[in-house]
């Protein structure tokens, strides 16, 4: 069927929705913003690893998809609030979906190390005890 949504000839749904929330930040970011409003500051130190300029640029991309909005107050120096609008709000089940199946994952796939302490195995070290090499 030509015109069936669920098919990804033109343009696909899933990929759509990867768009908007893909990266390696996006996702993060949303799940912070469910609980509430955050500061921009908050947000950096909520998601350890992102750069400044990463996380502004991420923001920016949401904020231009809709999902969030940015309040800022005539204030010296100014404050920045993000928060989520209607439609990022209707992620909320989709990220809390996607948290409980990385739970899962990561305790599928966590493995004693030598000192006894379960570590989650990263994809090199998978792959190396089934003798792969990983790119």
């Amino acid at each position: 069927m030509p015109n069936d949504i669920s098919t990804c000839d033109q343009r696909c749904p899933v990929e759509v929705c990867f768009e908007v929330i893909g990266g390696k930040w996006k996702g993060v970011i949303v799940y912070h913003l469910l609980s509430g409003t955050r500061r921009f500051n908050d947000l950096r130190r909520l998601v350890p690893g992102v750069t400044q300029r990463m996380l502004t640029r991420q923001l920016r991309e949401m904020e231009a998809d809709g999902i969030v909005e940015r309040t800022v107050y005539p204030e010296v120096p100014p404050r920045v609030e993000y928060c989520l609008t209607a439609l990022g709000r209707t992620l909320e089940p989709i990220i809390l979906t996607l948290r409980a199946w990385g739970i899962d994952f990561l305790t599928q796939v966590r493995s004693p190390d030598a000192t006894g302490s379960e570590e989650p195995m990263t994809r090199a070290a998978r792959a190396g005890s089934r003798g792969l090499r990983v790119a």
